[in-house]
This record gives C-alpha cells, structure tokens and sequence, in this order.
C-alpha cells in the first residue's frame, strides 16, 4: 500500500510541478512518519524516500537509532527548548522555530556540538489561536535576529495551513507566504541560502506546491491513517 501510495504522490507532485512550470527537483518530499513503525518507514525507504518528517523528539531520537543512517530526519512539531539537546544533531532541519527564544537555545545546544543547526521560522499565516507561529508581519523582524546567531542557519519559512475540505480554500495562504518570502529575500538582498518554503500537507500539498512550495509534508496521504494509541 505504501509503495502504490507514493506512486500516487509522486504522479500528483510531478503534474502540480507542471501546472505551475516548476522542475520536479524543487519540490522535496518528506514523508511524515509519526506514530508509524519502523517497518512501515522501510517500505517508504526501499521505494526511494530518504526525508522523513517526525512531530515529537522520543520518537525521532528512537527512530533515529535503529533505522539507516543515510535518513534525513526533519523535526516538524512543536519543539520545547528543553527537548532541543536531544534532536539538535540528528534533525537535518527543525522547521517549527516561532520564537526567538527557542532559537537561542538551538544555537546554545548546536555550540556545544560544534554544528551547525538548520531552521525554518513557522509563520502562523492564517492567524488562528490553536496553531504555533510567528505573525507574519512581525517574521523578517525575527528573521533578522535570528541570523545574528552564530551556530543556526535561517534556511527558510514554514507554515501548517488551516484543515479545509477543498484545499483551493488554502490558496490564499499559500499565496501570502510566498508574497512574505518574496519580500524578506528582497530585504536580505535575495540570500539564496534562505529559500525554503514548507508548505502543504498531504489535503492541499499540489496547490502549495502550484504556489511555490519547495517542501511538502505528507503523511497520510503515504502512510494511511494514523493510530494515535501506540
């Protein structure tokens, strides 16, 4: 199921990528894997996966330990600043970062590692009170206090779009985060090493993508539903 699954992402990855006259290789796909065992993982692995999205740092580090090394491990949950020493060497990138304060203590935690630690900065685009992130217009400001940091890069902007029935409704949003990102790559005098934009799950990942989405979450739309008791 989960082979024939990705098939069917890839088809509709590779058809939005046309639509809007992108190239397949600027859309990365990571597979949200949370509460999925090891096995299940593998069989996304074997079909070619290598970027696997978690929501909670026990089960990164756990699955981290026991599952191939060449598997790029994205924090994409909420991350409390005392859980950041667990993941801050084995996250490839940690996309929820909406504070200034959590940034700091990735940057004290990847100092103490000599790494260097990758984020995004979670915008809240759709202003609701139940999602994390930072207001868009206060993001370039955090952007810039951010990048002052020595031992973090600023890859980029991420943000958890509203649940909706018909994902045009996300349009919009989609819309106003490349809108903000245009104009904080106009402000950093286009930087090419922030350009990431991570958008779109697996409800509404083609129209992200159709509005310039490098990165794409998809969960159940790989792995099936999710069985929250384990």
């Amino acid at each position: 199921m989960i082979t024939e699954n990705l098939k069917k992402v890839e088809e509709n990855i590779s058809r939005a990528c046309l639509k809007a006259g992108r190239e397949r290789s600027e859309v990365t796909l990571i597979a949200v894997s949370k509460t999925k065992p090891a096995e299940d993982i593998m069989e996304a692995y074997n079909a070619g996966i290598r970027d696997f999205g978690e929501n909670k740092v026990q089960e990164l580090v756990d699955k981290y330990e026991k599952l191939p090394k060449d598997i790029r491990w994205h924090m994409i949950g909420h991350l409390q600043k005392n859980k950041v020493k667990y993941i801050v060497d084995k996250a490839v990138l940690i996309h929820g970062v909406d504070s200034f304060g959590l940034a700091e203590e990735i940057n004290k935690q990847a100092e103490k590692k000599n790494i260097k630690a990758d984020i995004l900065i979670e915008v809240n685009i759709a202003g609701e009170e139940t999602k994390f992130g930072v207001r868009p217009e206060d993001t370039f400001e955090l952007v810039q206090k951010v990048m002052e940091l020595s031992y973090v890069n600023v890859k980029g902007l991420m943000c958890i779009a509203p649940y909706v029935v018909d994902p045009e409704q996300n349009r919009k949003f989609f819309q106003k985060m490349l809108k903000l990102d245009v104009d904080i790559m106009s402000k950093l005098c286009n930087n090419r090493t922030v350009d990431v934009m991570s958008m779109g799950m697996t409800g509404d990942y083609e129209v992200a993508i159709e509005e310039g989405a490098t990165m794409v979450r998809v969960g159940t739309g790989i792995f099936g539903a999710r069985d929250y008791k384990i």
